[in-house]
């Protein structure tokens, strides 16, 4: 699914070009990304600059002016992530018409952006927006823009139609659209179609995709299986988890770390923990290794069934075995020990966490920061305030608020 995710993102405007939209005083290099600024910025700059406005902005004109100002590309990651979060936003305030002009304005100022990814792209944007019928008909007058519709532009259809969670639209996009355009299909089309089916809750719809794909001599592959076992697991159905299990082995398929960790976060997301454990003894006993992401599945499970002192003993060995928690993980422990009062332990984590500048959100400080000083933890709770002060300069304010609300 790598080269599906990759379709998320939309391609930006050529620094060359911006002076045309965007007149620059003679003397100054001022823009809304850097007023007052007597010297331009750099393209990772202008990045960063654009993704720290657009998380607090909420002036839809003022989003596009900065997706415009930034110059954003489909090649780095932080631009990526820039676009995305302002196609998010622009979709939260209801602002599709500007979505829509915007994209358009790519086209019309860019004639160099009428490219086969960059249409790929704006169907996936249209998606994310819930513009379907827009993402539709760019996809159907691709030859008026002198391209051709190949098998990229038909896999970025079915991912819009999926984050747009039609999945009838997807459905009759998989059925007719091959025959109709004269594209055929390759594994990651199968793939998205298989996710789809497991996202609508009808896993068992995989199996007529996985006997089209032998049909038509396209290899299955480990993704494929984990999907499916992922989409079983979600209904339920654990008989159809075994079935999988065996074709992978008759599809030469190997059952790897992969489809493990797969294995044991849907039984942790089911609240069955206990066999989530017992499948990675066993994954251990047959020699296989496991690594920070299968212990980080099984600490999340734990923390969900109110299993902390599982969950805690787990994190100690994960660290002792050399293996690197991610932030989420951190934070996940963070949250549930305040929710059971354990806020000593919370405390030591979170310092932890902060130490390798990941903080936890709003609403986990705010109740570890009042639970510390219910506890008669006061100047712990105030030193905590002053990290998320020195942090969060902008929200300095608010957490002055809740100081002053602390147990003298």
């Amino acid at each position: 699914m790598a080269s599906i995710t990759k379709l998320r993102f939309i391609t930006k405007q050529n620094p060359q070009k911006i002076h045309t939209l965007h007149p620059l005083h003679p003397r100054h290099f001022s823009s809304i990304l850097n007023p007052d600024s007597t010297t331009p910025l750099s393209s990772k700059e202008k990045s960063r600059a654009a993704l720290s406005l657009l998380k607090s902005e909420k002036n839809p004109e003022r989003i596009i002016e900065i997706c415009r100002a930034a110059s954003l590309t489909p090649d780095t990651h932080l631009d990526r992530v820039a676009f995305s979060l302002a196609i998010s936003k622009l979709k939260e305030l209801n602002y599709y018409e500007g979505i829509r002009n915007f994209i358009d304005e790519l086209f019309k100022t860019r004639p160099d952006l009428v490219t086969e990814k960059f249409v790929a792209n704006a169907i996936v944007y249209y998606g994310q927006a819930g513009l379907l019928n827009n993402a539709l008909q760019l996809f159907d007058k691709m030859p008026q823009l002198g391209l051709r519709q190949n098998v990229r532009a038909l896999n970025a259809l079915l991912f819009s139609c999926m984050l747009a969670k039609n999945y009838d639209e997807v459905k009759r996009v998989y059925l007719d659209f091959p025959g109709k355009y004269g594209v055929k299909a390759n594994v990651d089309t199968y793939n998205t179609v298989i996710k789809a089916f497991c996202e609508s809750g009808s896993a068992s719809s995989c199996y007529s995709v996985t006997a089209e794909m032998v049909r038509k001599k396209c290899k299955p592959n480990a993704t494929t299986f984990g999907v499916m076992i992922a989409g079983f697991y979600k209904e339920e159905k654990f008989d159809d988890v075994g079935r999988v299990l065996e074709m992978m082995k008759k599809h030469d398929v190997s059952v790897g770390l992969g489809t493990y960790n797969i294995r044991i976060q849907s039984l942790c997301k089911l609240k069955r923990t206990v066999e989530a454990k017992a499948l990675l003894d066993g994954m251990q006993s047959r020699g296989m290794k496991p690594n920070s992401v299968t212990y980080s599945h099984l600490i999340h499970g734990y923390c969900r069934e109110g299993k902390l002192n599982e969950a805690k003993e787990l994190f100690k060995k994960m660290n002792s075995y050399g293996f690197k928690p991610e932030s989420d993980c951190y934070f996940t422990l963070v949250h549930y020990l305040c929710k059971s009062g354990d806020f000593e332990a919370a405390l030591e984590i979170c310092k932890k966490s902060m130490e390798k500048d990941w903080f936890p959100n709003f609403s986990t400080m705010k109740l570890l920061v009042e639970g510390l000083a219910n506890s008669s933890k006061v100047d712990e709770a105030k030193e905590l305030i002053e990290s998320m002060k020195n942090k969060f300069p902008k929200k300095a304010d608010v957490w002055s608020e809740v100081e002053e609300k602390l147990p003298k």
